[in-house]
């Protein structure tokens, strides 16, 4: 396979990406996409350059074998070569898969309690500071945009925005049933208890993806109740946003300011519809990808945390690790992550043609 010949076309439009970045008369919107689309075509050409290197170095290399008083020197950078142009062909194999659209958006992500009351929400919330807790250590910002909280302190449900550089490529994974194994603070006979939370991750939709026009939209306004339904405030301050068409509604309460949960509505209700478009668009490919780590079923269980053996069983790829503690406090979780995105491209890799 002539992998230069494969990734010249890369290195064309990089070249010309920089060369469109320095003419004037450039919107801040063009300026935004194109560094952004340098950015990312810059990792390709680096592998590319040194791709194109070791190919030239063995060339010389190879010449050099014959000559008698420079053959040991150019066996031993042949040895050397042989190992790294291999490990660059993978690299090259990885950045020629399809790209996810999405993998750079930063994302929505929804936890809620499920079966098991009270230790269900205790679990989401657990989850939620696992998660906080990962996104600052990635340098991302965490935006509550709302929650309900249980009687005990846990979550019934909370709504999270996580922005930073490609949030939704290492969160997305993350969406399906997480099921919990342990004693809960409840249980006064030391008994262990099944329970489980949902998790959605969602690409954040920007202005472009989804456009929305008033004439598609009903906008309710209520006063906001906490655990247990006594009042929050004694403003109408809580937001419903109903799609009309779709049939699609979202509801925020968490601000004390009736503007700020609409606009946090709003968002929320544009990235639930570019996801359904996202949905739809895949469709066609759903029975492909059914028995694939991704499959975007959120009904799926795809995770066990066993507390009291201190284990993590990810379903889809067979992972089990004995440090849940660490992982439940988010140090742990970059390693259960990397290795279902490898698990991925081991996957696409053995699909494709390259």
């Amino acid at each position: 396979m002539d992998y230069l010949e494969k990734l010249a076309p890369i290195a064309a439009r990089h070249k010309d990406v920089g060369e469109k970045m320095s003419q004037s008369g450039l919107s801040s919107e063009e300026i935004v996409a194109l560094s952004k689309e340098y950015a990312e075509l810059q990792e390709v050409v680096d592998i590319y350059n040194a791709y194109k290197k070791a190919m030239e170095d063995k060339a010389g290399a190879l010449e050099m074998l014959e000559d008698p008083d420079m053959g040991e020197m150019a066996q031993a950078e042949l040895d050397e070569l042989a190992e790294k142009i291999p490990a660059l062909e993978d690299q090259i194999k990885l950045s020629l898969l399809p790209k996810d659209g999405a993998d750079s958006k930063n994302a929505i992500m929804e936890i809620r309690a499920g079966t098991g009351g009270d230790e269900a929400a205790l679990f989401a919330s657990d989850l939620f500071t696992m998660y906080k807790n990962y996104a600052a250590l990635q340098g991302w910002r965490v935006e509550i945009m709302d929650m309900s909280e249980s009687d005990l302190g846990g979550y019934k449900e909370i709504i999270m925005t996580v922005s930073g550089d490609n949030v939704f490529a290492k969160l997305k994974y993350e969406s399906g049933g997480h099921r919990v194994q342990r004693v809960p603070k409840t249980e006064t006979q030391g008994r262990i208890h099944t329970s489980a939370a949902t998790v959605a991750v969602l690409p954040e939709a920007e202005d472009v993806d989804v456009v929305l026009e008033d004439k598609d939209l009903r906008i309710d306004v209520y006063r906001s109740s906490g655990p247990g339904g006594q009042s929050v405030n004694t403003t109408d301050s809580a937001v419903r946003v109903t799609h009309i068409p779709s049939g699609l509604f979202v509801a925020i309460q968490d601000e004390k300011s009736q503007h700020k949960n609409k606009a946090k509505a709003m968002k929320l209700l544009k990235t639930k519809l570019y996801d359904m478009e996202r949905q739809k668009l895949d469709s066609a490919r759903a029975a492909e990808r059914k028995g694939q780590i991704g499959s975007g079923d959120r009904s799926e269980r795809i995770r066990t945390y066993n507390f009291p053996q201190s284990r993590l069983t990810d379903h889809r790829i067979g992972l089990t690790l004995y440090n849940l503690e660490e992982i439940m406090t988010g140090a742990g979780l970059g390693e259960v992550i990397n290795t279902i995105i490898t698990q991925s491209q081991a996957e696409q890799l053995a699909n494709l043609d390259v």
